[in-house]
Order: C-alpha cells, then sequence, then structure tokens
C-alpha cells in the first residue's frame, strides 16, 4: 500500500473537518466535567511525537486518547501503544478510529485508579497525553512518585502549569509543583500552544512540556516522604516566613529551630527561595532530628 492509500484508509485526524466528522457520526461533544477539548492541529500532534522521541518498537502509555488524536500520530510512528480511557463512550469511538492499527491497545479506565505496571509489563516505557487540565497535577505526581521506569513523560498542559514546572527559586511560579518535577525529571517547554488548535477552544493557552525522567533524583535525600512533607510545608503559606509556615505544617517549634540551624538556613527566609539541595539539606535535618 503506497502512502496516498494509506491517507485515505487512516485519514489524519488532527484537523479540524475529520475531527468534526468523527464528532458527528458518534453524536460526541466535548464534556465539560471531563475536561475534554479536542486537537486538530496536525503539528502539535508531531511536535509531540518528536518530542517524546518515539521509535518503533517504542512502549507508549497514552491518557486520555479521547478520539485517537494523538494515540494516531503514536501509532504510525511505530510505538506499541496503550491508550487509558475514562470516558465510557470513547472505547467503542476508538476501535472505529483507530481501526488497522494493530499497535494499538485501549484500556478504559481512570489512570488515577490503573495498575501501570500490569498494563505497560517489564521495561522503560514512555508517556504521551493531552491531558485534562483540571487534574493535570495529580496525575503527573502520581506517575513520578510511583517510581515507574519512565523514560520520558510529554504532556499538553495550561501554559500556567507549564511555567510553575519549569519556574526557578525566587520566582512567583516556583513552588512544591516546581520542586517535584525538577527532582524527578528535567523538564522543557517545547511547544506554545493556541486556543484555535482546539475544538472547542479553551480560554486559556497551552504548552507542551516534555520531562526526561532522571535516573536517579536531582538531589540526594534520606527520607524522600519527608523531603516533599518539609516541601509541602514551606510552600503552604507562602507569605509566611520559612519557620512559621513549617511549624504551621505541623513541625514542633524547638524541631524547626535546630533542624533550620543543622540545614544552615536562615529562619526568616521564605519557602520559594530555597533550592532543591537546601529543601535536601533541610529534610535531612530533620531525619536527624527523628521527623518522620
Amino acid at each position: 500500500m503506497n502512502e496516498e492509500d494509506e491517507k485515505l484508509l487512516h485519514p489524519t485526524i488532527a484537523s479540524r473537518a475529520v475531527t468534526q466528522h468523527i464528532l458527528k457520526a458518534f453524536g460526541l461533544h466535548a464534556s465539560k466535567k471531563l475536561g475534554q477539548n479536542f486537537l486538530i492541529d496536525a503539528g502539535i500532534v508531531r511536535g509531540i511525537v518528536e518530542a517524546a522521541e518515539v521509535q518503533p518498537g517504542d512502549r507508549v502509555l497514552e491518557i486520555g486518547p479521547g478520539i485517537g488524536t494523538l494515540t494516531q500520530g503514536l501509532a504510525e510512528a511505530g510505538a506499541d501503544v496503550r491508550a487509558v480511557e475514562l470516558d465510557k463512550k470513547l472505547p467503542a469511538v476508538l476501535a472505529e478510529t483507530l481501526k488497522g492499527y494493530d499497535n494499538v491497545r485501549i484500556i478504559p479506565g481512570d489512570i488515577l485508579k490503573t495498575d501501570i505496571r500490569a498494563v505497560m509489563g517489564e521495561g522503560p516505557f514512555k508517556v504521551a497525553a493531552n491531558l485534562p487540565y483540571y487534574i493535570t497535577t495529580p496525575i503527573l505526581l502520581s506517575l513520578l512518585e510511583q517510581h515507574l521506569p519512565i523514560t520520558h513523560l510529554v504532556t499538553m498542559v495550561q501554559k500556567e502549569v507549564a511555567e510553575r514546572m519549569i519556574a526557578k527559586p525566587g520566582s512567583k511560579a516556583y513552588g512544591a509543583l516546581s520542586v517535584a518535577v525538577q527532582y524527578y525529571t528535567e523538564p522543557a517547554i517545547v511547544l506554545d500552544v493556541p486556543p484555535r488548535s482546539f475544538i472547542p477552544a479553551p480560554e486559556v493557552d497551552s504548552c507542551v512540556i516534555a520531562c526526561r525522567v532522571r535516573e536517579t533524583p536531582a538531589v540526594a535525600v534520606r527520607e524522600e516522604k519527608l523531603f516533599f512533607r518539609v516541601v509541602r510545608a514551606a510552600f503552604g503559606q507562602r507569605r509566611k516566613t520559612l519557620a512559621n509556615a513549617l511549624k504551621g505544617g505541623g513541625f514542633p517549634k524547638e524541631q524547626v529551630r535546630d533542624a533550620m540551624e543543622r540545614a544552615d538556613i536562615d529562619p526568616l527566609r521564605r519557602g520559594e527561595t530555597l533550592s532543591l539541595a537546601e529543601f535536601a539539606a533541610l529534610a535531612d535535618a530533620f531525619a536527624d532530628l527523628g521527623a518522620r
């Protein structure tokens, strides 16, 4: 089969005309509850596939395939795609829109309740997704905290969230999400995505962010759970000094004083000024003092 025949058999879903045809044929409407917006820009699909460095035979977990727009791009790049879809109406639609792609498997379910290790099997894999914006952060953190053998995590997110993910200490965007993402990965914004790239057009700008997962975390910590407890407390009350924020986060006053002294951190600083290395030193100081 030549390339022209292939295009006739599998028209590009990432176009306004084809997407509208699919939506009409199946009586579909974007669900506000599920944060659905359908991507209609083939260039963005190519950009996501390229950012994930997908090669033939790569195993890719896709989250929220929708009508198969990104799934198609991944499949045509030769990936072995496992796509988890929450909307119960869509697996039947995907069976039609992706007919003929024998390298795609659709798994109905909630990604936050899915046994990803069972779905993906042994060995490294990549993640590609156009995530619903209302649940972006919980999904990202869940994937990273499970220490899955992910090598690349490439996703579409709200521009504001992307800026938080790459933010540096001292900036307004820097927070607990910044620390978590940078602890586990090396994130970079690779594409800006305007609202016109979707139907219906969202009211916010979007970005594609590529996170290359680190082989080991950015900083060594004695107790990872304690590290993130310190981070959450530090950003829990941003207007307060670090010492007061930590006390507000449940750490005893004397322990806060001693830990900050051991880590050589001024208690009058604010959490948003600390680097990952300083958070690690502070968490280890708490560990030395018996905090959990």
